[in-house]
């Protein structure tokens, strides 16, 4: 039995169909897990969708409307990236609530892994990049809440720079945002973040893990934690089709324990959330996705 458990819905699939997000890597990674023995199926917990009171936490009543009624207008679905349906709202309210979940076991057990989310480019009015709820900002308002914690450091590896979170904690004290990102690449407006760490098209694993290991020691040593979310975005990985890093497979797990290793040093749990991924070959993601989880045992069986 893990140390920690896994946060899954069957819901999470958007059903986006024939698109360059694979919606449906969440049950392949579930299914990796318990085919390599990693897990078992008591590892997973299936998590009850948000209520729209903590949705309403971080974004505005009208979009929360908007989007359970499907009345989007045409620029708001462009923006969006991604097709309307009932399903596709169904698994953000899911995903919101499994980083919930995770962040309530983060805090219990050190780890709390939801087997995705990370919809990093969504803002309280309207969403972006195939993002429609900011489940990470809901997850950490609704600790804050619930009196769980003060203090949460938002650290993003997803190759794209998280300009919803950004754009949602700006000028709040009580969150510490960092984002490491290719810089040429989407969004083309970023807002600042408390660290952004802008990568050149094409850097690798030594550079990459160099740049990320003084940012999160930097901003963890000054902000002291008292929760990490890791968005552990996939496609940093040179094999991605939206982004333009050169990074292994080894130096994204290398990755994944850094950010573990240190949120530890540090005495803060972490939940995690998986954000992009969009491989030529689907499974490399899946793989990807699912060392993220290895890397968290791995971290926790260092300081039990």
């Amino acid at each position: 039995m893990l140390p920690f458990k896994l946060v899954y819905h069957e819901g999470y699939d958007l059903n986006l169909g024939s698109h360059v997000f694979p919606s449906q890597k969440y049950r392949l990674i579930r299914d990796r897990l318990l085919a390599d023995g990693f897990a078992e199926p008591s590892d997973f917990v299936e998590p009850e969708p948000a209520s729209d009171e903590d949705l309403l936490l971080v974004h505005q009543r009208g979009w929360v409307q908007r989007l359970k009624t499907g009345t989007l207008d045409a620029l708001e679905i462009l923006k969006l990236e991604i097709p309307y349906s009932h399903k596709m709202v169904e698994a953000f309210w899911l995903a919101a609530g499994g980083t919930t979940l995770a962040a309530r076991l983060a805090l219990q057990d050190g780890i709390g892994f939801n087997v995705g989310g990370g919809f990093h480019h969504a803002f309280p009015g309207h969403g972006e990049g195939f993002c429609a709820i900011h489940d990470v900002a809901v997850a950490i308002r609704k600790m804050q809440q619930e009196k769980r914690i003060e203090r949460a450091m938002v650290v993003d590896c997803d190759v794209h720079d998280g300009n919803g979170t950004a754009g949602i904690f700006a000028g709040d004290p009580s969150v510490f945002t960092l984002s490491i990102h290719q810089l040429h690449n989407y969004p083309s407006i970023k807002p600042p973040s408390n660290i952004d760490v802008e990568l050149a098209d094409g850097v690798g694993d030594q550079e990459y893990l160099e740049k990320l290991a003084e940012a999160c020691r930097r901003g963890m040593s000054e902000f002291r934690p008292q929760l990490v979310a890791y968005v552990a975005g996939a496609d940093p990985y040179r094999e991605d089709q939206l982004g333009g890093l050169s990074l292994t497979i080894e130096g994204l797990r290398q990755r994944d324990r850094l950010v573990f290793d240190l949120a530890s040093e540090n005495g803060a749990p972490v939940v995690v959330t998986l954000a992009g991924g969009y491989a030529m070959r689907a499974e490399d993601t899946v793989t990807i996705h699912s060392n993220t989880a290895k890397a968290a045992a791995e971290t926790m069986a260092k300081i039990q």
